[in-house]
């Protein structure tokens, strides 16, 4: 399908974005456009004006900062799964990035823009919030900073306003006491995640503290399976505790129940990858 009518405008700076997005209500900001452009074409959503953020310098770099890792927001999936320094500092997101779709939306989608779409079934948004990471977005009022369990609100819905971006994100480096583990299961691979496990832990006294397990596509938003993580810090089986207070969907892909029994299983593979490592 052609997509309705819109004006297009190239942002020269985040700051000439935040502008331009201001203009118009319905005005839409296009990064790597692998979420945005299949929407408009079934017109899905119908902005007046396409904001190009795609070109705008500084936005498309990965620095050590610290305590943290912090990646531009245009930063391409395969740019982030392949920088050394997350490689090093923390496979957990390397890894997850670099199973994202195929290798035609990982060199166009960007993180920002998996961010920003705040789709449940997509990857990033679980693992960032498994780390406990966080996002930098910049507004009419300057940037502030929002904790990844803060930003995402609803099926495509997060903490975004109108006329804000996301420009930058941290995730912690991880020390060598860390275990992780990305699970998910597709039937395709360049489709969505059916289901996705991303846990995280420090091993402690022969066992783990600590532990994180957050789920794709288990609900409206990604979400922590804090029974499963209680379960796991004791030492206990966390499968089946992993969908406790999850409502996944259904759909043409899978029924809830059976998402239920997918997120058992591999909250299991996760963990017993993540242990054994």
């Amino acid at each position: 399908m052609i997509p309705a009518p819109f004006d297009y405008e190239v942002a020269e700076s985040v700051e000439h974005a935040v502008s331009l997005l201001g203009e118009r209500e319905e005005a839409k900001a296009l990064a790597g456009g692998h979420s945005l452009l299949p929407l408009l074409r079934l017109r899905a959503v119908r902005p007046s004006l396409l904001v190009d953020v795609g070109r705008i310098d500084g936005l498309a770099a990965v620095r050590d900062a610290g305590e943290w890792i912090a990646i531009g927001a245009l930063t391409r999936h395969h740019d982030v799964a392949t920088a050394a320094l997350v490689q090093e500092h923390n496979p957990l997101v390397s890894h997850a990035a670099g199973t994202i779709g195929d290798p035609q939306v990982r060199h166009r989608g960007t993180i920002g823009g998996s961010l920003a779409h705040g789709d449940p079934a997509s990857d990033l948004p679980a693992v960032l919030l498994a780390l406990d990471g966080e996002i930098d977005v910049t507004g009419p009022s300057g940037t502030r900073t929002v904790a990844a369990r803060d930003f995402f609100v609803g099926v495509f819905q997060t903490a975004l306003g109108p006329q804000e971006l996301v420009t930058e994100v941290r995730v912690p480096k991880l020390t060598g006491d860390h275990v992780w583990s990305f699970q998910k299961y597709r039937r395709r691979a360049q489709d969505w995640a059916t289901v996705g496990v991303a846990a995280v832990a420090r091993r402690q006294n022969g066992g783990v503290a600590e532990a994180a397990i957050a789920l794709v596509n288990m609900g409206a938003t990604p979400l922590r399976a804090a029974a499963a993580e209680a379960a796991w810090n004791a030492g206990e089986d966390p499968g089946p505790a992993a969908a406790e207070g999850a409502e996944p969907p259904s759909d043409t892909f899978a029924s809830a129940e059976f998402r239920r029994h997918l997120a058992q299983v591999l909250v299991r593979r996760a963990v017993a990858e993540a242990t054994a490592a």
